[in-house]
């Protein structure tokens, strides 16, 4: 796709969207669709209309088939809270037992599998009672006499989300193993998942999200509003045959705008810098920020036609500082590992990475106001 569509409604644009990937993998058709759009443009009512274009009416049956596994709102809400306001020691997330987002799960070792994905971003432990339909959470605190087990404990909202967000994976893993349970999955539909959670859980959470996709039958939609999500999936996906969208509306005639972003998407670079000054003045670095510095360097270095990164950090000839901070940068950014597992960066490389970052900021001028406001 080139230029501009524009579209009536929104069950269009998901017509548009099962169109452009298709259900098998040709030259043509796309693995992952990609769409970045702000708050109060639809995002969440075009995953409904996507969905429920693939129900069909099952003949003899009341029931409809199915194509779409989806996570949006509504998967979120079908948890809820029993906080045991009399006695106030068991809280307990209930879930709803109907839906058929749970079908056939207990016998698909589900505890395990959601372990492997939420261990990467929390601490606290799980049981999940099928028959009763809830779960219950712990945790292991340090008491004067050693470490102890709370359970019942109540979860923080960002905690619950990472939760959900890890059982919807499991689900998705579940998929990718082609069990025979989700056999009907044709597309999987994520839509904004990161609520609620910090900027070093997004970047994890999206490059845990990138290596499960791939290699995976499905073909799959991502929606988010978040641009630093964004940036890191579109960096992630890139090459894996993925449509790269911009979605808006119209305020006259209220129709659906898609916009292809291109090779580069417009926001890149300046959420990325925004997200970089933000860990600098908190100090709080890991690791992995030296990819995303090193990353953003790169590109700046092609646009003004340099051959090497480092002459986005010089200040001037025979500078033994350009020298030391251009083999740091080298050494530093590299090692996937590092945004699977974040590390804080010791206090020495700290204190490297914000220079290199400051003299990058002095020599390619940017609007001050986009490191002080949201």
């Amino acid at each position: 796709m080139s230029g501009t569509k524009q579209f009536a409604n929104l069950r269009g644009l998901a017509r548009n969207i099962r169109n452009t990937l298709g259900t098998e993998d040709t030259a043509d058709t796309k693995n992952y669709y990609l769409l970045f759009a702000y708050n109060g443009t639809g995002k969440t009512r075009l995953s409904v209309e996507f969905k429920n274009l693939g129900k069909r009416k099952i003949p003899g049956s009341e029931e409809k088939s199915r194509d779409t596994l989806y996570y949006n709102a509504y998967t979120e809400d079908l948890f809820y809270w029993n906080n045991d306001l009399e006695g106030d020691t068991d809280r307990r997330l209930r879930f709803n037992t109907s839906s058929r987002f749970f079908d056939g799960l207990r016998e698909l070792e589900m505890d395990t599998r959601i372990r492997g994905f939420l261990q990467l971003h929390a601490d606290f432990d799980f049981t999940i009672y099928y028959d009763e339909g809830y779960i219950s959470f712990s945790r292991k605190v340090q008491t004067r006499t050693g470490e102890e087990t709370v359970t019942g404990i109540k979860i923080s909202r960002g905690e619950e989300n990472l939760f959900i967000w890890c059982f919807f994976l499991a689900i998705v893993q579940l998929v990718k193993d082609e069990a025979l349970t989700y056999e009907w999955v044709k597309y999987i539909y994520i839509d904004d998942p990161i609520s609620s959670l910090d900027d070093n859980n997004v970047v994890a959470l999206a490059c845990q999200l990138s290596e499960l996709l791939k290699d995976c039958r499905i073909k799959t939609v991502i929606s988010t509003h978040h641009t630093l999500f964004f940036n890191v999936m579109y960096n992630e996906l890139r090459k894996e045959k993925t449509a790269c969208r911009f979605l808006s509306v119209d305020k006259e005639t209220k129709k659906h705008i898609i916009k292809n972003t291109g090779d580069t998407p417009f926001f890149h670079h300046v959420a990325l810098l925004k997200e970089l000054k933000k860990v600098a003045d908190s100090r709080t670095i890991y690791t992995y920020h030296f990819n995303v510095l090193r990353n953003i360097l790169e590109k700046t270095a092609a646009f003004h036609g340099f051959k090497d990164f480092s002459a986005c950090i010089r200040q001037k000839d025979d500078d033994l500082d350009d020298v030391i901070f251009a083999r740091m940068t080298n050494l530093l950014s590299h090692g996937n590992h590092s945004i699977f597992n974040p590390v804080e960066m010791v206090e020495d490389n700290k204190e490297i990475f914000i220079s290199i970052l400051n003299r990058f900021l002095e020599n390619y001028k940017f609007n001050d106001d986009l490191f002080t406001k949201g």
